[in-house]
Order: C-alpha cells, then sequence, then structure tokens
C-alpha cells in the first residue's frame, strides 16, 4: 500500500502548496495565475537585453529631439507590442488574428525605425522574426524566416548600413527564427507526451477497476450463491428438526463467509492469483452441496505442466465461474465433468483446454452474463478464448477455455566424466 500512495514528481510539485504551484509553469501549458505570467513576462524582456543597441544609438547617436522622439516611440511600442504577443499566446482563448496584428505592428515599427534612425535599429528584426516564428505553422515556417531575412538585407542595403552589419542582422533573425521554431516544436511535443502521460494514467485506473470488478463479481458470486444454498439446507434440516445437520450448515457458511473476506482482500491488494488445484477442490464442496457430482481429470489435481501461472489463473477463474453458473443456475444438473485436453492450431501454437459441462436444463433463451464477459476478457489478456453454449445433444451447458501452452524444456542432467 505504501507504493501506492507514492506520487509523481508533477503530483508532488502540484501538491508543494499553492504558493510554490502558482510560481512554477511547465513549458507550453498555458498560465494559470498572474504570479506565472509575471514570471514568463520576465524571463521575455531577459531577452531584450540585445535593445542596448538601439538603446545606445539613441542617447548618443546625436539625434535631433524629434529623432529621439521617435525612436523612444518605436521602442515602446515594439516592446509592448512583444508583451502582449506573450499574454495572447499564454493566456486562453488566445486570438490569432491580435496576435497576427501584434507580429505586423512589430515588423512596422522595425522598418520605420531603421530607415529613419539608422543600421543600429536593425535588431528590432531579430524579436520581429522570432515572433513570426512563434505564429507562423510549422509547414510555412521556413519561407516565413527566409522572407524576414530578406527583408532584414533589404532594408539595411536601402539605409546603406555595413556589410558586416547587413550580415550579421540578417543571419541572426533567421537563425533566431529558426530556433524559436525547434522550441515551438519541443513545446508541442511536450504538450503530447502530458496528454499521453495523462491518458495512459486513465487507461490504467480504468484497467485496474476492470479488474477489481471482475475479481469482486467472481469471488462473491461464487461464495455468496454457496452461502445462500447452505442457508436453504440449513433451514430445511432445522424444519426436519436435523440439528447436528444444520449446525454442521451453519459451519461451513461461517468458514466460507470468513475465506470469501479473505479472498476480498486479497482481490483488492492484486495479490491473488486462483490455481486449478484449489478452484478444483473448493468447486468439489460447491457442487456436493448444490448435490452435484463431481467428475473431473485426475491431472488437474497436479501443477499443469509447461503453463505460466497467468494463464493457469485464467483457467482456475474458468473454473470458477463455471462451477458458480452451475451452482445457480443448472437446473435439473446431477453430474459436472471437467476434463483436461490439449490442441495444436494451425499456426502450431499448442493450447491447454480446459472444458467443463453439465447435464442440466442448459441456458435456454439467456444471455450472457457479466460473470462469462468478465471470464472472455481474462482468458484474452492471455491469449486464450472463451467458448460457451449448450452441451452434447443440446442438453446442459458446456464451457471451454483455452490458453497458450508454452513448452517447459526440463534440466539436462550432467554427463558424468570419462576418466582416462
Amino acid at each position: 500500500m505504501n507504493d501506492a500512495r507514492r506520487a509523481h514528481p508533477f503530483d508532488e510539485q502540484r501538491e508543494a502548496g499553492p504558493a510554490r504551484a502558482s510560481f512554477m509553469n511547465v513549458p507550453g501549458s498555458p498560465v494559470e495565475t498572474r504570479r506565472q505570467m509575471l514570471v514568463k513576462i520576465a524571463w521575455m524582456l531577459l531577452w531584450m537585453i540585445y535593445l542596448a543597441y538601439p538603446v545606445g544609438n539613441l542617447l548618443h547617436g546625436g539625434h535631433s529631439l524629434a529623432g529621439e522622439v521617435l525612436g523612444w516611440a518605436c521602442l515602446a511600442f515594439f516592446v509592448g507590442g512583444y508583451v502582449l504577443l506573450v499574454i495572447f499566446r499564454s493566456t486562453a482563448g488566445m486570438r490569432p488574428r491580435a496576435c497576427q496584428a501584434v507580429v505586423a505592428a512589430m515588423v512596422v515599427f522595425a522598418i520605420a525605425s531603421a530607415c529613419v534612425l539608422g543600421g543600429a535599429f536593425l535588431t528590432l528584426f531579430i524579436y520581429a522574426s522570432v515572433c513570426v516564428a512563434i505564429i507562423t505553422p510549422a509547414r510555412y515556417a521556413l519561407r516565413a524566416l527566409g522572407g524576414m531575412a530578406a527583408l532584414t538585407a533589404t532594408v539595411g542595403l536601402l539605409i546603406h548600413a555595413g556589410g558586416d552589419d547587413i550580415a550579421t542582422f540578417t543571419l541572426s533573425a533567421f537563425l533566431s527564427g529558426i530556433a524559436m521554431t525547434g522550441l515551438q516544436r519541443l513545446v508541442a511535443t511536450m504538450k503530447e507526451l502530458r496528454e499521453a502521460r495523462a491518458a495512459v494514467a486513465h487507461l490504467a485506473a480504468s484497467e485496474e477497476r476492470l479488474r477489481l470488478a471482475r475479481d469482486l463479481h467472481d469471488l462473491l458470486g461464487h461464495s455468496l450463491s454457496l452461502i445462500t444454498l447452505k442457508s436453504e439446507l440449513a433451514g430445511r434440516f432445522m424444519d426436519a428438526g436435523k440439528d447436528e445437520a444444520a449446525r454442521a450448515q451453519v459451519a461451513d457458511i461461517e468458514q466460507v463467509a470468513r475465506q470469501s473476506l479473505i479472498d476480498v482482500r486479497e482481490a483488492v491488494t492484486g495479490f491473488r492469483r486462483p490455481t486449478l488445484p484449489v478452484e478444483l477442490a473448493a468447486a468439489r464442496t460447491a457442487l456436493a452441496a448444490a448435490q452435484v457430482r463431481l467428475e473431473a481429470a485426475p491431472e488437474l489435481a497436479e501443477a499443469w505442466p509447461g503453463l505460466a501461472n497467468e494463464e493457469s489463473g485464467a483457467l482456475a477463474w474458468a473454473l470458477r465461474e463455471a462451477v458458480t453458473n452451475i451452482v445457480r443456475h443448472g437446473e435439473g444438473a446431477t453430474v459436472c465433468t471437467v476434463t483436461a485436453d490439449e490442441s495444436w492450431e494451425a499456426s502450431g501454437e499448442r493450447y491447454a483446454v480446459l472444458e467443463i459441462a453439465d447435464n442440466g436444463h442448459g441456458p435456454g433463451k439467456s444471455q450472457p452474463g457479466n460473470g462469462l464477459s468478465g471470464l472472455q476478457e481474462r482468458l484474452a489478456l492471455v491469449g486464450g478464448r472463451l467458448d460457451s453454449g449448450p452441451g452434447e445433444r443440446g442438453r446442459g451447458f458446456r464451457l471451454r477455455a483455452s490458453v497458450p501452452l508454452r513448452t517447459v524444456a526440463a534440466p539436462v542432467a550432467p554427463q558424468p566424466s570419462e576418466k582416462s
């Protein structure tokens, strides 16, 4: 039980407290709190350090007052658009058209400031290229970034910037956009992995619920049927004045109830795996109480050679379910036959076959219940199959369970060494 309580690292992060959880944000996931939004904006603003080039140009470039006002206004609007893009991309219900309008405005500000204030403002094309990579679908990203690189080079040539500056800013804009495209794909992959992990966890929980439902159905169905039958017998013995026989039945009821409680606890913890010999002994007791004679193959009293634990457990569940059906629904049944056999498939695979049949009135027109459906699922998990229906000549009910049989190699005895 201690292992079942171990939490995943991400679960531990979520349980670490509201203050810590609100401060953290997994890459690619939408922000959930105002603090996460501030942290994300702070990280984005950290990369604005490269704006030192245009800022230095405005402070020491000798521009006129109108040029300085235009330059600071362009920088303010550019940074504001960059932050707005981050907000639009991070909050739920983002608007693609608004993001496109913000990026278009950033490109316009970059062109205007570079044409008016000089080559130092070509730095803005690097940020504009990154934003273009953010909003552009992956299949069009390379073309869009190539266009941005060409636009950077064209503006640099128009303002007569130095060749080194043009090459540096053009290459930086293209490579930065490519890096952001790769980051976008990484974020998308991380999101898919988180969704896949959540789906796997959901499927595992569903499978565990199904396993528990099958186990409880088979365990309680068998035990409660036997308790009901023995209770009826105890009542009849008491009416007939056979107190000793009634006490014996009540003692059996107590024993079955205690064993059922143990079985349920083991089933809940997942440690119970039935075996054919144990289920055969339980079947003999249950059928005897229902006045049904059991005729079983002698080899079932021992472990089936070459049968793995999972396959053996599936056949044991098949025996339990068949006996439960006979006790509950086998009207007129006096004999239950259990046979063991092996069969070869056309593919060359060998199967262990367990067949349980009775000589009662048969299933009639009733539909298969949850027990047979759960048994079919158990057998399917180990590569087996289930066949059920009327017995020979239409009398009784026959259940046939098959599971793969793997040959277990016998240990080779060591040969005595020859002495020379």
